[in-house]
C-alpha cells in the first residue's frame, strides 16, 4: 500500500494552526487554567505502567506437556519433564515477532510440579532428567526475555494437588516460602498470576482424597500478597480474589470472565463493591470505587498446554487481529497463550503465525495518518490543554475542556485526502475514566455534510474503532455525548490496516453436509479434501458437499480483486450423526446434543445430579474416545443461577445397548472457563454403537448442568 509522505506533527504545530484553533473554542479558553480535578477511581503508578504495555504472552510449560493432559492430577513423577531441545531465546523471540511486550511463564500449574529448583519441595525440575537435574526454567525464560527487551511475569498457582498439606494451614507458609523464591530470584517482575481454579480431588502427598478450601479466606491474600509489595512493588498483581482495605478487590487487574480472548464492550476499567460475576468481568462497573481493569486471557490453541492433536487448531491471522481489536482495542489488556511443544519450543507454524500476526499490526500500526493534520475543538479549558495534544504522541498532555462542558467535538482537519479504517482514542487516565459515549463522523470529498461511521461507549486506555470498510475523508470528527467530568483525551490517532483477508469458516451439519462461509466480500472460497492444503487455484466452493464419513476439510478465503489469500483454515470431521438418536436421558431436551448445533444446550432440570444421557450411533464403530462440546459463549443458560458446565464424567459403551463394558471416568479440566471441546480419550479401541455418559458433579458445584454437544473419536 503506497503512502504519503507528510509533514511532521511538530512542522504542522509550528505554523502557527495552533493559535488559530485555540481561538476557536470561545469561551471555554482561558490562559493560566488549572489541570482538571481527578474523577472517580484512578490507577496506581504499576497499573498505568501495566495498561502501557497492551498484549503480552502466556506460556504453557510443564509436567502436562509430557502427559497430554490440561490439568496434573500432582502425582506425576518429576522424571516425566525432559524437554529434548528446549530454547527459552526461541520462546521469546517467537513472542517478541508477535509483538508482544513481555511473558508471563507457569511456574508451577495446579499438579504442583515446579519450573525452578525450589528449596521446598522434591516435587521441582531439580528431579527431573532435564540438564541432569541442574536445570532452572524460570531463571532461563527470565533471562531470555531481558535479552530481548521483554518484561517478565510469573504465574504461581495457589492450588496444589500435590502437596499434602494442602488445604490446611501449613500449605499457606510452603505457598509463601515458594512465592518469596520467584520474588526475589529472578529479577523484576510486571505481574503475578494467581489462578481462579481452587480445591478438588488430588493425590496431596498420596491421601488421594478431594479437599474444598475458601479461596477468599484460606490463603489469607491481604498477607500473601504483601510478599509481593515488599519485594516487587511495581508487580501487577492479577486474581479475582482477596479483600483488602478497599474493599473486595485487592488484586490490580480482574479476569475478564471467558477464555475466548474477547472483553465486553463497553469494558469498564472499574469495579464496585459487588462480587465478582462473569458480566462484571466482561463489562466492569461505570463509575466504580476501585480500579481494577481486564486482562482478557486466550490460547493459540484450543487447549493451555501443547497437544499434538491441535497442530490444525492454531488461531489463523485473521482470527488473531480481530482478538486484538476485541480486547485492546476495548480498553482491556490481552495476554495470548503460546503453548511450547515437547522440544521446549513454540511449534513451528505457531511461530510463523505469530509472525504473521505481529507483521499485521506493525504495517497497520507503524504509520499515524493523522499526521499533518490541524485539531480544533468546540471548547478547550485554556492554555496547555488544546487539541493539538492529542497529535504529540507523548503521554503526559491532553486536550481537555471547562469542567462543565462535556458535550463537545474535537476535529481533524487534513490538507487532503486520507483513506483509513481504524482511529484509536485514549484518555489520560491519572484523571480517571470519564466519557461515557461517542460518535465518529466523517467529511467526504463532494459531500457538504457529515456522516456518522461509528458510534461507542466507553474510552479508557485505548479505544481502537475498526471500521467496516476503509473510508476517504479530508475531516475527522469525535463527537462526545457523554461524560461523567470534562474529558481528558490523550490521543485521537488513525490507521489504514493492511488488506488482509479473514479465514473462513467450515461447518458440518447432522446429516454431514459441509458449509464453508466467509465475511469477506466478493471472496471466492477454496477447499480441499484430500490432506493437500488449498492454494488460490484449489477447487472453488459453490454449495454444501456431502463428508459423512469424516475427513479432514481445509480452506481459505482469496480475494480476486487483491490477489491476496487469507491463511488456511481446518477442520477435522469424525462421523456425522445423521443416524444417531438419544435412546434415554433424565432430563428432557436431551437431543440438543447430537443436532450439531452449538448453540443449542441440553440443561438438566427438576432433579438432582447425576444426570446421564444414552446415544445410539446408529451402527457400530471402532471407538477410541468420546468428546464433549460446552456451552458456548452465546448459550445464556451457562450463565443462569445454579447452572454450570460438567464436572465430570462416566462413559460406558455398548455393541448392543445390554452389555456395557467397563466405565472411563475423570474430569473435565477447567471447563468452566475453556469452552472448547473435551476430549476423553479410552484406554483401547472399543467396538461399540451405544454411548452412555454420566455427570454427577457440575465444574462449580451448581446444581444443574448445560453442554452443547457429544461427540465420538473413531480415526
Amino acid at each position: 500500500m503506497s503512502r504519503i509522505s507528510l509533514p511532521s506533527r511538530r512542522a504542522v504545530l509550528a505554523t502557527g494552526a495552533v493559535s488559530s484553533v485555540v481561538s476557536l473554542a470561545g469561551k471555554g479558553a482561558w490562559a493560566g487554567a488549572a489541570a482538571p480535578a481527578p474523577w472517580g477511581a484512578v490507577p496506581t503508578a504499576r497499573q498505568l505502567a501495566w495498561h502501557e504495555m497492551a498484549a503480552y504472552a502466556f506460556i504453557h510449560f510443564s509436567i502436562n506437556t509430557f502427559t497430554d493432559r490440561e490439568w496434573g492430577y500432582g502425582d506425576e513423577s518429576p522424571a516425566l519433564f525432559n524437554p529434548t531441545d528446549f530454547s527459552a531465546d526461541q520462546i521469546a523471540g517467537a513472542a517478541k515477532a508477535a509483538g508482544l511486550t513481555g511473558l508471563i511463564l507457569t511456574a508451577k500449574h495446579h499438579d504442583g510440579f515446579c519450573l525452578w529448583p525450589s528449596r521446598h519441595t522434591d516435587h521441582c525440575i531439580r528431579n527431573s532428567p532435564y540438564k541432569g537435574g541442574q536445570g532452572d526454567i524460570v531463571a532461563e525464560m527470565a533471562d531470555a526475555c531481558r535479552r530481548a527487551g521483554l518484561r517478565f511475569g510469573i504465574y504461581l498457582s495457589p492450588w496444589d494437588r500435590n502437596h499434602a498439606e494442602y488445604g490446611r494451614p501449613a500449605y499457606i507458609t510452603y505457598y509463601r516460602n515458594q512465592l518469596r523464591e520467584l520474588l526475589t530470584g529472578y529479577g523484576p517482575l510486571f505481574e503475578m498470576w494467581f489462578d481462579g481454579a481452587n480445591g478438588g480431588d488430588g493425590y496431596y502427598g498420596g491421601a488421594r482424597e478431594k479437599r474444598s478450601i475458601d479461596a477468599e479466606t484460606y490463603y489469607d491474600w491481604t498477607n500473601t500478597w504483601a510478599l509481593i509489595r515488599q519485594y516487587q512493588p511495581d508487580a501487577v498483581i492479577w486474581g479475582n480474589w482477596g479483600r483488602d482495605a478497599h474493599g473486595p478487590w485487592g488484586a490490580d487487574a480482574r479476569w475478564v470472565g471467558n477464555e475466548e480472548g474477547y472483553a465486553g464492550d463497553p469494558c469498564w476499567a472499574t469495579v464496585g463493591d459487588d462480587a465478582y460475576t462473569q458480566e462484571i468481568g466482561e463489562h466492569g462497573r461505570r463509575g466504580g470505587a476501585h480500579w481494577r481493569p481486564a486482562e482478557v486471557d486466550v490460547s493459540l490453541r484450543p487447549g493451555w498446554f501443547w497437544h499434538a492433536r491441535e497442530d490444525a487448531d492454531v488461531k489463523p491471522v485473521g482470527r488473531l487481529v480481530r482478538l486484538y481489536f476485541e480486547s485492546v482495542g476495548r480498553g482491556a489488556n490481552l495476554i495470548l497463550n503460546l503453548p511450547p511443544d515437547r522440544r521446549g519450543r513454540i511449534p513451528d507454524q505457531d511461530a510463523a503465525m505469530l509472525k504473521g500476526w505481529g507483521d499485521v499490526l506493525r504495517a497497520a500500526f507503524g504509520t499515524d495518518l493523522a499526521r499533518g493534520a490541524v485539531a480544533r475543538a468546540s471548547a478547550v479549558r485554556g492554555a496547555g490543554f488544546g487539541p493539538e495534544n492529542v497529535l504529540d504522541g507523548r503521554k503526559d498532555t491532553y486536550w481537555s475542556t471547562p469542567d462543565g462542558a462535556r458535550a463537545v467535538d474535537l476535529t481533524l482537519e487534513w490538507p487532503d485526502t486520507r483513506t483509513f479504517d481504524v482511529v484509536r482514542l485514549r484518555e489520560h487516565l491519572p484523571l480517571g475514566q470519564r466519557v461515557g459515549g461517542f460518535t465518529l463522523e466523517i467529511w467526504e470529498p463532494g459531500r457538504e455534510t457529515w456522516r456518522e461511521v461509528a458510534r461507542h461507549t466507553a474510552i479508557g486506555s485505548q479505544r481502537l474503532v475498526r471500521l467496516p470498510a476503509p473510508v476517504s475523508a479530508t475531516r475527522l470528527r469525535l463527537r462526545i455525548l457523554d461524560a461523567d467530568a470534562c474529558p481528558a483525551l490523550r490521543e485521537m490517532a488513525v490507521f489504514r490496516l493492511p488488506d488482509l483477508v479473514e479465514e473462513p469458516t467450515i461447518h458440518r451439519d447432522r446429516k454431514g453436509m459441509v458449509t464453508l462461509s466467509s465475511d469477506v466480500s466478493g471472496a471466492v472460497l477454496r477447499y480441499t479434501i484430500d490432506g493437500g492444503a488449498p492454494t488460490p487455484s484449489s477447487p472453488v466452493y459453490q454449495s454444501p458437499f456431502a463428508l459423512p464419513d469424516g475427513g479432514v476439510v481445509q480452506a481459505l478465503a482469496y480475494l480476486p480483486r487483491t490477489g491476496i489469500a487469507s491463511a488456511v483454515v481446518t477442520r477435522a470431521f469424525d462421523v456425522s450423526k445423521t443416524e444417531w438418536r438419544v435412546v434415554s436421558a433424565t432430563a428432557p431436551g436431551a437431543e440438543a446434543v447430537i443436532d450439531e448445533d452449538p448453540g443449542s444446550v441440553w440443561t438438566t432440570s427438576g432433579r438432582a445430579l447425576p444426570h446421564a444421557v444414552v446415544v445410539d450411533l446408529g451402527a457400530v464403530h471402532p471407538l477410541k474416545g468420546v468428546t464433549l462440546l460446552p456451552a458456548g459463549q452465546h448459550a445464556t443458560v451457562q450463565r443462569a443461577a445454579g447452572v454450570g458446565a460438567p464436572g465430570d464424567y462416566r462413559i460406558q459403551v455398548s455393541a448392543d445397548g445390554q452389555a456395557w463394558g467397563p466405565a472411563v471416568t475423570g474430569e473435565f479440566a477447567n471447563i468452566a472457563a475453556n469452552v472448547g471441546e473435551q476430549r476423553v480419550m479410552f484406554p483401547d479401541v472399543r467396538a461399540a454403537r451405544f454411548v452412555r455418559l454420566e455427570i454427577s458433579r457440575a465444574a462449580g458445584g451448581e446444581g444443574h448442568i448445560a453442554f452443547a454437544e457429544i461427540g465420538v473419536v473413531t480415526r
